[in-house]
C-alpha cells in the first residue's frame, strides 16, 4: 500500500474507455479540470446504428496514445508531474475496457505512479460533484443520483461518510436503458446516431400529446427478478419501444421511414435540424410522444424515491442528462418539492475521463489503489 496523498494540488490523469469514446484528462485536487480531451467514435458506429464492439476496441488502440498525449499538453505537465493515473475498470465493453485498463497500469508501473480503479457510474456521478465543489456549493445529503445514458438506468442512494463515498442502488432498468431506447427509436423512424440529440432537438416541434402512451408500469414476474428492489423504483423501456414499432407499422410510416433514411444518408454529417423537413406533424408528434413518455417515467420514479428515501438533493447525470426537456422537467419538480437538482455541464454528461479523475481523487487522498491484477469488469456493479 502507497502512502495516501492529502495535497489538493495533487494531479490525477484519467482514462475513460468503457465504451465509444477514448478519453483522458488531468484533474488537480478533484476540482480544477486541467485538460479533458475525447475522442468520438459516432461517424464510426453511425452507419450501423450503435456501437460495434469490435470497431470500438480497434479505435481505442488508435486513439489512446495521442488522446493522454493531448490531453498532458493541454494541462501543461508531463507523465512525471502527475500523482496517480486512475482508469475505468466498468462495466463496459470488455474489450474497450482492456484498452484503458492495460495502458493505464502500463503507466502506472513504468512512472511508480499509484493506480486507481474507478467504477464507470460513480464517474458519472462525481461528474456532478466536481462541479460542485468547484463552485463551493456543496449539495445537502443524502444525495439521490440517477445516473442515465446509453448503457445505464440506475438509482443511487448517496453519500460521503469521512471523505468515502457510498452507494446503494435501489432501482436500475430491467431491459432497455433510456438512451438506448432513444438511440433504436431513432434508427427505427430513420433517423441519425446517437439518437438522443435528435429526438431531443426534433421533440420540440411536435406535440408531445400527439400520442397517448400510458405509464411505464414494470411487470410482476420482472419484479421478482429484481428481488430486493421495490418495482416502483424499476425502469423499463422495451414495451415502450415496441409501442412505437406498432403505431409506425399500423399508420402506414414505413415508406415515409425509409425515404427519411435515404434522403439523410446523402447529406454529408447530417445534423438533427436536417431531418425537420423531412418529417410531417405525425411523425414529429409521435417523436415528442416518445420522448415525453421517457422524461415523465424517469422524473415520476426519481422523485418518488427521493420522498420515500427523505433524499435531502438530487443528481442527474448520464448522456441522456444532456437532453433538454429532462432537465426542465426535473428543474421544475425540484422547485416545487424543494429539493435542490444538479446536472453536469453538456460537456460533462456525456462519458469524458475527468469525471474519471474526480471520482479517484477520494480514494487518492485516502490511499485506496489498484494492484497489478486489475483488470476489465465489464458488468462491474456499483453499490
Amino acid at each position: 500500500m502507497q502512502p495516501a496523498v492529502s495535497s489538493t494540488r495533487a494531479r490525477i490523469l484519467g482514462i475513460e474507455s468503457s465504451c465509444d469514446e477514448t478519453a483522458a484528462a488531468v484533474v488537480r485536487g478533484g476540482v480544477e479540470v486541467l485538460s479533458n480531451v475525447i475522442a468520438s467514435q459516432v461517424r464510426t458506429h453511425a452507419r450501423y446504428g450503435g456501437v460495434v464492439p469490435e470497431l470500438a476496441s480497434r479505435e481505442h488502440l488508435q486513439n489512446i496514445v495521442p488522446v493522454v498525449r493531448a490531453a498532458l499538453e493541454q494541462a501543461g505537465c508531463t507523465l512525471r508531474d502527475l500523482d496517480a493515473i486512475a482508469v475505468t475498470e466498468g462495466p463496459g465493453l470488455a474489450g474497450a475496457l482492456l484498452v484503458g485498463v492495460m495502458y493505464a497500469k502500463a503507466l502506472a508501473f513504468a512512472l511508480g505512479k499509484p493506480l486507481i480503479a474507478v467504477n464507470h457510474l460513480e464517474g458519472h456521478i462525481h461528474a456532478v460533484l466536481l462541479e460542485a465543489r468547484k463552485q463551493e456549493q456543496a449539495l445537502p445529503q443524502p444525495t439521490l443520483a440517477l445516473v442515465v445514458s446509453g448503457g445505464h438506468t440506475h438509482l443511487y442512494l448517496t453519500q460521503e461518510i469521512e471523505g468515502s463515498w457510498r452507494y446503494k442502488n435501489i432501482g436500475r432498468t430491467v431491459d432497455d436503458a433510456a438512451g438506448e431506447a432513444f438511440d433504436k427509436v431513432a434508427k427505427l423512424l430513420g433517423l441519425g446516431y446517437p439518437g438522443g440529440p435528435w429526438i431531443d432537438w426534433l421533440a420540440q416541434h411536435g406535440d408531445p400529446r400527439a400520442v397517448a402512451f400510458g405509464p411505464i408500469n414494470v411487470k410482476q414476474k420482472v419484479y421478482r427478478a429484481a428481488q430486493e428492489q421495490s418495482p416502483r423504483f424499476l425502469f423499463s423501456f422495451s414495451g415502450l419501444k415496441t409501442a412505437v414499432l406498432r403505431y409506425v407499422q399500423s399508420h402506414a410510416m414505413a415508406e415515409r421511414t425509409e425515404a427519411r433514411r435515404r434522403a439523410l444518408a446523402g447529406v454529408p454529417n447530417a445534423k438533427p435540424q436536417d431531418a425537420l423537413a423531412l418529417c410531417d406533424a405525425e411523425t414529429l408528434g409521435l417523436i415528442a410522444s416518445f420522448q415525453r413518455a421517457v422524461v415523465d417515467d424517469l422524473a415520476r420514479k426519481t422523485f418518488a424515491a427521493a420522498e420515500s428515501f427523505a433524499i435531502a438533493s438530487i443528481v442527474v447525470s448520464g448522456g441522456v442528462a444532456a437532453n433538454r426537456e429532462l432537465r426542465q422537467r426535473f428543474f421544475a419538480e425540484g422547485k416545487m418539492s424543494a429539493l435542490p437538482v444538479a446536472f453536469p455541464s453538456l460537456t460533462l454528461s456525456t462519458d469524458n475521463a475527468a469525471m474519471i479523475a474526480a471520482a479517484a481523487w477520494p480514494k487518492l487522498v485516502a490511499g485506496e489503489f489498484a494492484n497489478e491484477l486489475l483488470s476489465a469488469v465489464p458488468s462491474l456493479a456499483l453499490g
